[in-house]
């Protein structure tokens, strides 16, 4: 009679990976509290030795240097930790918002996720699918084209088609690090807010959360894709982004074939305007920057205002540029549905700011849920001046960073206790949008573009009466007219 083994036969691969599963979430913790510790500390204590110093040309030289060092020890963070820093990096590291140390090392880390193996990506495919690669394409590029936090892309060719798709397949395993990388970051920003800088960040950081959960169900993003779209098409004669075509019957929650665009990235537009010939300042390529700048703010006020469905993540790597100075938006893993009431309470503050008016803009920084508590004697300039920092685009005449965190921002002096959590996406897509501006070498409103379409918006949820449109209209080219002089 045989027996078996004494013992049974031991699983050591198993062990391993699940070992390695359990042990990696609390590595990375510890790795993001000890480097956050030392660039947070680093910082107070120079605060506390720039003090002493009078000079002001040297204050800016040692803040200079204080920053490049601190963009080092950010990008080696963002850099080695990966997943979820990368999108830290990519809203931090806005021309706009940041030091410019800061911005000049973060912006390379937009398309540096590292792309995991083909052998390892394969499987999926094929699982998610249900069919052998070489079944389903003619052709497929096991090089991907980008890699990002969550998920990379292939360039692909069905077969029996003549036309090029794209596979974006999820990094397996991504979705419990990125959370445990999220409820690091929301721990120190309530110490932040608790020590430095009062803002209601713990309902921002519960909408980012509950944003970056949604993008792990790649069934969700087909179907916002094909809703963009179409409203866009609606409502427009002539589409002013193109939005990529989904193929049907291939989306699973880890896997999105798409129609392929060929475009370059909008990040590499000086480059390639250098290549042709183009002086990136000359009457061309301003034209041309101009008229990207156009289509995207047209695209994105119809999308929030009008319809309240929009794309949410409007960053350089996300925005293609395609023959004849199209625009492509790609990657809906972000999107937004604004409730009713948020998206008219919107459309009020984007009148309010296009026409300068500071009255009614505080109302309406009220009606969407904004609680403030005013620390200066100047109440409704800096509630303005808030809102406006917030909620567009526009920089200030001589200004090319806003530094929302420096001693005389608004932000400092007017404490925002309270801030609406679904109303994070259009603060985060404005940011987006004034730091693609400020990158293009552009300075506009899109408080004042969007205008028009706040004013159909209120009329149409029967707000604003036809007169009463043709008032508002009349009345906001008056006050900007006498707030220029």
């Amino acid at each position: 009679m045989p027996f078996g083994p004494l013992f049974p036969s031991f699983d050591f691969d198993g062990f391993r990976e699940n070992l390695s599963t359990r042990i990696l979430p609390f590595q990375r913790s510890v790795q993001f509290w000890v480097r956050t510790a030392d660039i947070y500390t680093g910082y107070k204590v120079f605060q506390a030795q720039v003090s002493f110093v009078k000079d002001v040309k040297k204050q800016e030289e040692m803040w200079e240097r204080q920053h490049e060092l601190a963009a080092e020890k950010i990008y080696n963070m963002c850099s080695e930790l990966g997943g979820f820093f990368l999108k830290v990096a990519q809203i931090v590291g806005k021309p706009d918002l940041a030091p410019a140390a800061w911005v000049k090392r973060l912006v390379t880390l937009c398309d540096q996720a590292p792309a995991t193996p083909y052998h390892v990506i394969r499987p999926v495919i094929e699982t998610e699918l249900g069919r052998s690669i070489d079944d389903l394409f003619e052709t497929f590029d096991v090089n991907p084209l980008g890699s990002a936090s969550i998920a990379q892309v292939h360039r692909a060719r069905l077969s029996g088609d003549k036309n090029d798709v794209v596979v974006k397949v999820q990094h397996p395993g991504v979705q419990n690090l990125m959370m445990t990388d999220l409820r690091n970051l929301q721990a120190f920003t309530v110490y932040l807010q608790k020590t430095d800088i009062q803002f209601d960040f713990h309902s921002v950081m519960s909408e980012m959360a509950k944003q970056i959960g949604y993008e792990f169900d790649f069934t969700r993003e087909a179907a916002a894709m094909e809703r963009i779209q179409q409203f866009l098409q609606d409502n427009n004669k002539k589409c002013p982004v193109k939005v990529p075509r989904v193929v049907k019957n291939m989306v699973t929650r880890r896997v999105l074939v798409m129609e392929y665009i060929n475009g370059i990235p909008i990040v590499k537009l000086g480059d390639e305007m250098a290549k042709r010939g183009l002086d990136p300042g000359g009457k061309m390529a301003v034209a041309a920057k101009q008229n990207i700048l156009k289509s995207l703010t047209l695209a994105y006020g119809q999308m929030i205002l009008k319809c309240g469905f929009f794309h949410a993540d409007p960053h350089p790597g996300n925005i293609l540029i395609c023959k004849g100075s199209k625009v492509a938006l790609i990657d809906y893993g972000q999107v937004k549905d604004l409730p009713e009431n948020l998206r008219l309470g919107y459309a009020n503050l984007v009148i309010a700011i296009a026409d300068d008016d500071p009255i009614r803009a505080i109302e309406s920084l009220r009606e969407l849920g904004i609680i403030t508590q005013p620390k200066c004697e100047n109440e409704q300039q800096e509630l303005f001046k808030l809102a406006q920092s917030m909620f567009d685009t526009k920089l200030p005449p001589g200004v090319k960073m806003l530094q929302p965190f420096s001693e005389e921002s608004s932000i400092k002096k007017v404490a925002v206790q309270g801030f609406p959590e679904e109303l994070f996406s259009v603060l985060r897509t404005v940011i987006l949008l004034r730091g693609l501006s400020v990158g293009l070498g552009l300075n506009y409103s899109c408080a004042e573009q969007w205008r028009p379409i706040a004013l159909e918006a209120l009329r149409q949820a029967g707000r604003l009466k036809d007169e009463e449109v043709n008032k508002s209209q009349k009345m906001g080219i008056i006050r900007r007219t006498f707030r220029r002089r």
